[in-house]
């Protein structure tokens, strides 16, 4: 499964200088950068984020020589952190910043604290948003990506903010490094629109795609029907409880809740990030059941499963949920028909795999020929799809916002966008195709973040 939790290296410097009055004052920028630390270690660290600092590289805890660039980079390693954090404590020094940044290879953030005390003499200490630039130009010649946050106090929204979106980014990048993805089974046969090309994809990223044979995954669902009845019987509880059930749904509560635990194996057993799965062919034929409602259920408990054998949908599933460092569910609603009366209106849409926490309150949620009927709550959200074509891999993201439209069957919502035309267009021309991957939030900014650390990854917008 995906891995939310980011550990930063906080990497607090000044300039290297003969200590004299002024902006390079060694006093000034030890002590602010202490604060700093100890600020954004009390209140930013949590379950999933933690900080690295630079506590016995030197007597002072801020980074100012070659020799303790090279001491960061080995505590740094030794501790392997997701990102590097460095900050300007008064001017700082561009030279072991590229050296650090350079080194580990992390996403880096930089930022510079304002430069707010000032004599009545005219002394001022820090300078520190000057040496900002250098700091970013050095990391331009070195050809390393990197984020930063404006010019601010550390207790302000903007820095709040801008970390916050950092810790995202890194998360994303940490797990789209290492993912592993299970394909079960093969696309069904009219889908050439979910044709990926698994070598480069690679040799591109380091993404690994290990096959399931259909076999093998029915041999384990018929072996889960004979032994785990106890775990069945509590499933098919569950589904009952939410659920008005139609009369083909009802005699196999058992085996649709079976499919959750043969996942959780496969999960396990394969050690994989998410799934993308064959679904509505040959699980039926195999298994005499549908998979979609076990996908609801998974998702609440974490699991990322991608439909239609979808392996770019399931990445791009993976992308969102790391956006929010697992904070919220992705789902995977398809465009699939335009508002009747609302020109800016789609009906985002699947068979039945939307994890059941989305459901809106109010409404039912039914389960009809073993597939889930539900409407997803009210809200904005986020959305997005990573594609390509002849090897030009691109992440298109944009937003909208819930609105009214007619009800229909299935798992759905209607989406409106600020121009459904060009979004319609986007599709249309390539190289996306229908399959889209949403969460509530907007996380656009993020993910236009993220693109700048993964080589051969450009972002997209309809605009």
């Amino acid at each position: 499964m995906l891995d939310y939790k980011v550990k930063i290296g906080l990497a607090p410097m000044r300039r290297d200088v003969t200590p004299r009055p002024g902006i390079f004052n060694w006093e000034k920028a030890e002590a602010r950068g202490a604060r700093i630390v100890a600020y954004i270690k009390e209140h930013y660290t949590r379950d999933n984020v933690s900080f690295v600092d630079l506590e016995g590289i030197n007597p002072v805890g801020v980074m100012y020589c070659t020799a303790d660039a090279e001491a960061v980079v080995d505590r740094f390693r030794k501790e392997a952190v997701d990102a590097v954090f460095i900050i300007n404590c008064n001017f700082g020094n561009e030279e072991i910043a590229g050296y650090v940044a350079r080194e580990l290879g992390k996403p880096v953030l930089l930022w510079a604290p304002l430069d707010d005390e000032f004599e009545e003499d005219g002394t001022r200490y820090t300078d520190s948003q000057c040496g900002l630039f250098g700091t970013s130009r050095m990391l331009q010649r070195l050809h390393v990506p990197f984020s930063y946050i404006e010019t601010c106090r550390v207790e302000e929204d903007i820095f709040r903010e801008g970390l916050e979106k950092f810790i995202s980014v890194s998360c994303m990048v940490k797990n789209f490094r290492r993912l592993k993805l299970a394909q079960v089974g093969s696309r069904p046969r009219p889908f050439y629109s979910v044709i990926y090309n698994e070598g480069e994809f690679m040799e591109k990223f380091g993404i690994s795609v290990l096959p399931v044979n259909l076999a093998v995954v029915q041999d384990k669902y018929l072996r889960i029907l004979r032994e785990r009845e106890e775990e069945l019987a509590e499933g098919a509880k569950l589904l009952e409880s939410r659920y008005i059930l139609d009369e083909l749904s009802k005699p196999v509560l058992k085996k649709i809740y079976a499919f959750v635990l043969l996942y959780q194996e496969i999960f396990e057993e394969y050690q994989v990030d998410v799934i993308s799965a064959e679904c509505w062919t040959a699980m039926q034929l195999l298994m005499e059941a549908m998979p979609c409602v076990a996908y609801s259920i998974l998702a609440d408990m974490g699991y990322i499963i991608s439909c239609e054998s979808d392996v770019l949908g399931a990445v791009s599933m993976a992308l969102l949920s790391c956006a929010t460092q697992g904070k919220k569910v992705p789902f995977f609603g398809e465009f699939t028909v335009r508002h009747p009366e609302n020109k800016n209106a789609e009906l985002l849409w699947h068979c039945g795999p939307f994890a059941y926490s989305l459901k809106k309150e109010g409404t039912k949620a039914q389960m009809v020929n073993m597939r889930e009927w539900m409407q997803v709550k009210d809200g904005s959200y986020t959305i997005a799809r990573m594609d390509q074509d002849n090897g030009d891999y691109r992440l298109l993201t944009g937003r909208f916002h819930t609105t009214e439209g007619p009800y229909t069957f299935g798992t759905y919502l209607w989406a409106e966008f600020d121009n459904l035309s060009r979004w319609e267009k986007k599709l249309v021309e390539g190289p996306y195709i229908h399959h889209m991957a949403e969460i509530e939030g907007d996380y656009t900014e993020v993910l236009k973040e993220f693109c700048k650390y993964v080589q051969g990854l450009s972002v997209d917008t309809v605009e």
